[in-house]
């Protein structure tokens, strides 16, 4: 089986060690191990993002859990890094008062309790890695009026006592693609660390680095691609019936004054978000045909290609699923810069080996 482009070498020494949380199909993982890392542990709940995450990351010795909720924290390898892309359950902080003047819990216990961002916590009060790297939507900053990103840097910052950094990147400078995502730093021993300063590609990628050229220049990988020229397989072209449904509704919003509607987007051009919601319609991001041609979806391997993954990335599950997977990735190329950025305070704040009781 043919390993991912960009992964450390079987056999080389490992850097440091790092956790793999609410992993989906592993992106996170490809760009730390790029760096140097050791994957001790993976999580993820979804069998079916697990079945492309161990097609690509195969290994009889390491340790996958499926609930990260029901993992006991003291139970979790020790590691340098803890990796994770929770998801954002609401919560916030209104109500505090109201609860005071109960007599109810609140603070840190009430606040984070039944909610992922909670598992998080647990195990980095209970392991107390040197590193941490938090990943979510955009929009985690203005949830409830900001009050949820307040608690949660409350959390980490006052309550576990670690330095921490944020910032919201856009990944056009990486990929063709509007993508805005939020990613939260902590070092334990680190307050010179800081993301402002994280280099920022000066190039623009546009789509023709992500679409087959289906001139014969790459070879034809079915079922997305075939023939001698890999020409993109035509049930990918949408349908008369819904290219008629996806223009007579973007023409009503448009006549409403709204801008919903499908995206078309060509060689040149830079795609809206990919979203998990793909594989409904393909409508955020369809491929231009020409003037007398319906559009079509991306194919997953586009689809991969859009989110940074490799060419050699293996994908196991039906197009739905993959759509899903990759909605819900991240930009493995940004992810990487943003390892890259850390690296150096990193390797200054690992755990030793003897502190571990053994080598890498």
């Amino acid at each position: 089986m043919a390993r991912t482009e960009g992964v450390r070498s079987a056999g080389a020494r490992a850097h440091f060690r790092f956790v793999d949380l609410f992993a989906g199909i592993g992106g996170v993982r490809l760009a730390f191990e790029s760096i140097g890392g050791e994957c001790v542990m993976t999580s993820e709940w979804d069998p079916y993002a697990r079945r492309t995450y161990e097609a690509n990351f195969p290994s009889e010795n390491h340790r996958f859990e499926g609930d990260i909720t029901k993992v006991d924290a003291a139970d979790i390898p020790d590691h340098d890094v803890l990796l994770a892309g929770f998801p954002c359950q609401p919560f916030s902080i209104a109500g505090v008062s109201k609860k005071n003047a109960l007599g109810r819990p609140h603070g840190f216990a009430d606040l984070t309790q039944g909610t992922l961002f909670f598992d998080v916590v647990r195990i980095l009060q209970e392991k107390r890695p040197p590193a941490f790297m938090l990943e979510n939507v955009r929009n985690l900053k203005s949830h409830d009026g900001g009050r949820t990103f307040a608690v949660i840097m409350k959390v980490l910052e006052k309550d576990l006592g670690y330095h921490v950094r944020e910032r919201v990147i856009e990944a056009t400078p990486w990929r063709p693609q509007t993508r805005r995502r939020i990613f939260i730093v902590g070092f334990d021993n680190c307050s010179d660390f800081t993301l402002d300063d994280l280099p920022i590609p000066e190039t623009r990628p546009t789509m023709d680095s992500v679409l087959h050229p289906e001139d014969g220049s790459e070879e034809r990988e079915l079922p997305y691609t075939h023939g001698h020229l890999a020409l993109v397989d035509p049930k990918y072209t949408l349908t008369p019936r819904l290219w008629e449904y996806l223009q007579g509704y973007k023409e009503k919003h448009r006549a409403a004054g709204h801008g919903f509607g499908f995206g078309l987007v060509g060689r040149d051009d830079v795609a809206r978000t990919l979203s998990a919601r793909y594989y409904k319609d393909g409508s955020e991001i369809l491929i231009n045909r020409g003037v007398r041609a319906r559009p079509r979806r991306l194919t997953p391997r586009e689809a991969a290609r859009l989110m940074g993954f490799p060419n050699s990335f293996q994908i196991p599950v039906s197009d739905s699923q993959a759509y899903k997977q990759f909605g819900n990735s991240v930009v493995v190329p940004l992810v990487t810069a943003v390892a890259r950025h850390m690296s150096p305070h990193i390797e200054g704040s690992c755990i030793s080996d003897d502190q571990l009781g053994g080598s890498a």
